[in-house]
């Protein structure tokens, strides 16, 4: 039986492509965002009958810090200055990556409540290469939860 566009275009996966990014309100291009990760420890418990009835195991929610990556092309006029103001600063700032639909509305949004920018690694330089310079910024973020619009 064939489907309606409109039910086949919920089914159908999201881009990767299409997404972005937003750092205290302000809004930045980057080419690649690994590392957005919400995980939940576990503890595993044996008891007296644990032969029998077999182990339990409870799972609990840490909000501590994970290694975070983005990427993103070097500009004229970029957005340099508040990068290298967010490295110098040693509060953390929220962060906001959005998956977005084929018309640019967010999807799927992964908000960040502590962000920390601890390192900007300059693209390779090599004179016979013809790639585009590439920085690359490490994070340390907590406080990753995720929503659907």
């Amino acid at each position: 039986m064939a489907t309606s566009i409109a039910t086949q275009a919920l089914q159908y996966p999201l881009v990767a492509f299409n997404f972005r990014v937003s750092v205290g309100g302000l809004g930045m291009g980057f080419a690649e965002v690994t590392g957005l990760v919400r995980e939940h420890q576990t503890l595993t418990y044996r008891h007296g009958l644990s032969y029998w009835e077999g182990e339990s195991v409870t799972k609990f929610h840490v909000d501590k810090f994970s290694a975070m990556g983005m990427k993103k092309g070097v500009i004229k006029a970029g957005d340099h200055p508040a990068l290298l103001a967010w490295l110098e600063d040693t509060r953390p700032r929220s962060l906001l990556v959005s998956l977005c639909d084929p018309a640019g509305l967010p999807v799927v949004n992964w908000k960040v409540a502590r962000a920390l920018l601890t390192k900007i690694e300059a693209p390779a330089l090599v004179a016979s290469g013809s790639e585009a310079a590439i920085d690359t910024l490490s994070l340390m973020v907590a406080g990753v939860t995720v929503e659907h619009v």
